[in-house]
């Protein structure tokens, strides 16, 4: 039979679920811009060897 009343956890599970959700999408959005950061030098450099041929 179960419990009357408020349940237990939920705050406190909402409360870490937001927190984990944050702490996901800032590594997401950081190996974007490192990914980006490369694309940008490997472009660079490319185009320095071309200009060089």
């Amino acid at each position: 039979m179960p419990k009357k009343g408020k349940a237990k956890n939920t705050v406190n599970k909402a409360k870490h679920t937001k927190l984990m959700n944050q702490k996901i999408n800032k590594v997401k959005l950081e190996k974007k811009l490192h990914k980006d950061r490369l694309k940008a030098l490997i472009r660079k450099v490319n185009e320095q060897k071309k200009l060089e041929e």
